[in-house]
């Protein structure tokens, strides 16, 4: 496929390239192909018929999406790296790559099983909640009361 690039300047500059993959920066595609893509590979590992995860009021729940972040739940560490390796594989089988790297772990007790490059903490910072080992959301209260002053 052949594309012509328009640059304005005072003139119209215009030259032919060859597009390999992806889309523009910016584009609206961008988030939509990536939830296609997300959702294939989370439908093709099978954690939506596992019944693995967290029991919460009679319901399993491995595993909690929001836009480029997935968060994984388990009740054991084999269980987690299970869920980690089919997503990999699934992830390669489509051209995504997991990057274990950038993967951080909140567990209750220490991970042991697997040698992974993923940074083991005890808290992190999810869509502006801070996450912690102990469930406690009493920081949260204070850093949210300390913030009231400051607007």
């Amino acid at each position: 496929m052949q594309v012509r690039k328009q640059q304005l300047k005072w003139d119209m500059e215009q030259d032919w390239f060859q597009i390999g993959k992806g889309v523009c920066q910016g584009c609206i595609l961008t988030p939509c192909l990536f939830n296609l893509y997300a959702e294939y590979i989370m439908r093709n590992t099978g954690l939506d018929e596992a019944q693995a995860g967290i029991n919460i009021a009679g319901r399993n729940i491995n595993n909690l999406r929001y836009a480029d972040d997935t968060s994984f739940m388990a009740e054991s560490e084999e269980e987690l790296k299970s869920f980690l390796m089919k997503v990999k594989e699934e992830s390669e089988k489509v051209g995504l790559k997991l990057n274990i790297q950038k993967t951080k772990i909140i567990a209750s007790s220490p991970i042991t099983l697997w040698q992974v490059d993923g940074k083991t903490v005890a808290n992190f910072i999810l869509r502006g909640s801070k996450i912690t080992l102990d469930c406690d959301c009493r920081h949260e209260i204070k850093d949210t009361l300390s913030l009231e002053g400051k607007l």
